[in-house]
């Protein structure tokens, strides 16, 4: 009709989306994550004595494990092989289409080859395996067929056995790849486990993120000695703010020491802060150490950042002193460092000591 205005075509993709209801798809979900699991499940009972000869190469392995693997088999082969690097066995991905055009100069006999195909007989792998025994190097294989030509020529197998497909049509790669993922983990950490694999071991190969941060020592993220302010118990609470000045951002704590060095207390600018609201005028020109908080919480050299990070929630602090095995003071942690936040213009004790410095050093 003349004027009508026209509608948007439907295309043939949106209607069949449409078509699945929220339910469904929920059901269809939950159906492909229950098959899955239940397939890791299965796998995990079938595990026998080949498990252990396989560990037991990977442990033994004086060069690296070099996993390889065709289309998906191959992305999960390179997840499998960053996980035993991160875990402390030597290992690097190498794409078999790649290694028989001249990537097989990677390969030392010292390898070891850990091969992932589902079917035993992807064109790429099967024709990477007569250089491979050649080479002398050992082969670890994953597939779900022991009578396949990667089964035969494998040192040794670890059969995933038949698996049906989560995909609704039985087609793409999904509890397959599964089991091979998972099938890698329990290597790799199996393995790790072998060789005594420790946190500290770990957080080397982790210096980046957040999960190195949490793997970090505290002498990795404090303040040094000589970048925070410490005072004699002797000074006065002005002599302190004084002469213990720092060129840029300050932290918020004057660590107290006795005449040998040892740590007596801390005092906050939140203690500042308490001082001058209670009209303690006079106390700021005593003893810093009559007014300390002696015995401070104190992490030593060597403790986790993780740790130190928890003492803080827990206590409600801004700021610990990080002390050697004699007590004196070597760092300090403070907050704002870990979260990566400058101080603001907040209406906090801390903030209230900023516009109040002025009675420590009044103008002339």
């Amino acid at each position: 009709m003349p004027g009508a205005a026209r509608q948007p075509a439907v295309s043939n993709t949106a209607l069949a989306a449409a078509l699945v209801s929220p339910f469904e798809q929920l059901r269809l979900g939950r159906d492909i994550l229950r098959s899955e699991a239940q397939a890791l499940v299965l796998l995990a009972d079938s595990l026998g004595d080949e498990f252990c000869q396989a560990a037991r190469l990977l442990y033994d392995c004086r060069g690296s494990v070099i996993v390889s693997g065709m289309g998906k088999a191959g992305l999960v082969g390179q997840k499998i092989a960053a996980t035993l690097a991160s875990t402390g066995t030597r290992s690097h991905f190498v794409h078999p289409a790649e290694a028989i055009h001249g990537d097989l100069g990677r390969l030392h006999k010292d390898d070891v080859v850990l091969m992932l195909s589902y079917s035993g007989q992807t064109d790429e792998i099967v024709r990477l395996l007569p250089s491979i025994t050649t080479l002398g190097a050992p082969v670890v294989a994953v597939t779900s067929r022991l009578d396949s030509p990667l089964a035969k020529a494998a040192t040794v197998t670890l059969h995933l056995g038949a698996i049906r497909e989560a995909c609704p049509l039985g087609l793409a790669p999904s509890t397959s790849t599964t089991a091979m993922l998972a099938l890698g983990d329990a290597l790799a950490l199996v393995v790790s486990r072998m060789k005594h694999f420790t946190a500290d071991d770990f957080a080397r190969f982790h210096p980046g993120g957040s999960l190195g941060l949490k793997l970090a020592n505290v002498e990795q993220a404090m303040r040094s000695v000589a970048d925070c302010r410490v005072a004699n118990v002797g000074q006065s609470v002005r002599e302190a703010y004084i002469a213990e000045s720092r060129p840029g951002r300050r932290t918020g704590a004057i660590m107290v020491v006795e005449d040998s060095g040892r740590l007596a207390g801390i005092f906050t600018d939140s203690d500042l802060a308490r001082l001058l609201e209670h009209k303690r005028d006079a106390a700021i020109d005593g003893s810093i150490g009559a007014v300390m908080t002696a015995s401070p919480t104190t992490v030593t050299l060597g403790t986790r950042l993780s740790e130190a990070c928890e003492i803080l929630a827990q206590k409600k602090i801004s700021e610990l002193p990080v002390v050697d095995s004699e007590h004196k003071p070597v760092g300090l942690i403070d907050i704002t460092d870990l979260v990566g936040v400058e101080r603001t213009a907040v209406q906090s004790p801390r903030s209230k000591v900023q516009g109040r410095l002025r009675v420590l050093n009044p103008e002339p």
